[in-house]
């Protein structure tokens, strides 16, 4: 009855701090990226407020480790330093008595915690992406009106000025992905429109004149309207494809489909040389002649590195919050201090230290093939190792 009682007091206390530390950091963190949109973008209130559902689970999941580990120092750190654990040792019991719910409780948050991975990068980057693509017809007038200039990874725009919906000498470069010719366009008078049913936005200009990279120009006085795709007009780059925007669950397929374009070029490079050899066409066998194919091959040999180790990564990342409290519950109950920020920092130092220089050491040597996928783990591990010890010195002591 004792060990029951105690151990629901001592989850309550953690509850009550981690959702109330886990409400401000994560308004805090949402406010952030919040701002950092509106900036990058130059969105309005509207779209601001349509984007934050898809920002929520983002801003979650960079709070909820500190949070947890923050929870588990005040409660300890404060129990410690009143004696509590002494008194419970008094008793006859065990410490864990006190330590396990709050274990327990980081295993649950670390299960959340990978979910909220999972859903931030696929669902709620995705969210973002098409409220911006709705959203670009305002963002480029916006952006025009106030600064009279707007740029992406694929378009610029300047203007002399800005009527109602009229640009005034606009200036129009586009560089298209697959390898198109980039495009120059200067007119007198332009209107842009977004096309939501084809993702395209039309550009509508009068008395325009341009030059195609390869130097070929153009020149037309009539009102012509021209198509620009909106793959990737979001001011930040990014794009959907991405490897670490893709779901848990579409990793194996994509896998698979990586595998499977990596046999076919071989397959098709080992036809071309069998080819080459057997017409006596032995120049083309350079190394330099076939620089673009060996490209291609590293491109998907990468790919499949990455898509290995992205499943490895998330899990890593949402049981960091198992092992930062590991380390840091028994630590401050360790150091009993009655000031709380001094406990936070003492159990964070060891985290700051190890654990995030060792997960971006395992994480660039995973993605480069010098370390397995499941390295991303070291840094976990580590802390966990550091973790028993203290533990082991408590239930000791």
């Amino acid at each position: 009855m004792i060990m029951r009682s105690l151990t629901r007091y001592v989850l309550i206390e953690l509850l009550i701090v981690f959702l109330m530390t886990l409400t401000g950091m994560t308004l805090l963190m949402l406010l952030v990226g919040l701002a950092t949109e509106a900036y990058r973008q130059g969105l309005g209130a509207g779209p601001l407020l349509q984007i934050i559902p898809y920002l929520l689970p983002n801003a979650l999941r960079f709070a909820v480790p500190g949070t947890i580990l923050f929870a588990a120092c005040s409660v300890y750190g404060r129990m410690s330093y009143a004696n509590e654990i002494l008194v419970i040792k008094s008793l006859g019991l065990s410490p864990m008595t006190l330590l396990a719910p709050a274990l327990v409780l980081s295993f649950v948050v670390s299960l959340a915690a990978v979910w909220l991975n999972d859903v931030a990068v696929s669902w709620g980057k995705q969210g973002v992406r098409t409220v911006i693509m709705h959203s670009i017809e305002e963002i480029i007038y916006g952006m025009l009106r106030t600064q009279r200039t707007y740029t992406s990874d694929q378009l610029t725009i300047t203007v002399k000025d800005v009527q109602g919906r009229n640009l005034i000498q606009p200036t129009i470069a586009y560089y298209p992905a697959g390898g198109e010719k980039d495009v120059t366009i200067v007119a007198d008078l332009a209107e842009l429109q977004f096309d939501p049913t084809r993702n395209v936005m039309k550009l509508t200009m009068a008395n325009s004149a341009g030059n195609f990279g390869d130097g070929t120009t153009f020149s037309d006085p009539r009102v012509e309207t021209f198509e620009i795709p909106l793959t990737n007009l979001s001011r930040n780059g990014s794009s959907r494809g991405r490897i670490s925007d893709c779901a848990l669950g579409d990793i194996p397929h994509r896998i698979k489909k990586q595998y499977q374009s990596l046999a076919d070029l071989n397959q098709t490079l080992a036809v071309e040389a069998s080819v080459r050899m057997m017409t006596g066409d032995f120049s083309a066998l350079e190394p330099l002649r076939w620089k673009s194919q060996y490209n291609q091959l590293n491109h998907h040999a990468k790919d499949i590195r990455k898509l290995e180790v992205e499943p490895y990564r998330r899990w890593a990342n949402g049981f960091s919050c198992f092992c930062f409290v590991l380390v840091g519950a028994p630590l401050a109950v360790r150091l009993r201090n009655s000031d709380l920020m001094t406990t936070f920092g003492a159990c964070f130092l060891p985290i700051l230290v190890i654990y995030y220089p060792l997960l971006a050491f395992s994480l660039d040597r995973a993605k480069g093939g010098g370390l397995p996928p499941y390295s991303v783990w070291l840094g976990n591990l580590v802390l966990a190792a550091i973790g028993f010890q203290i533990l082991r010195s408590v239930m000791r002591n």
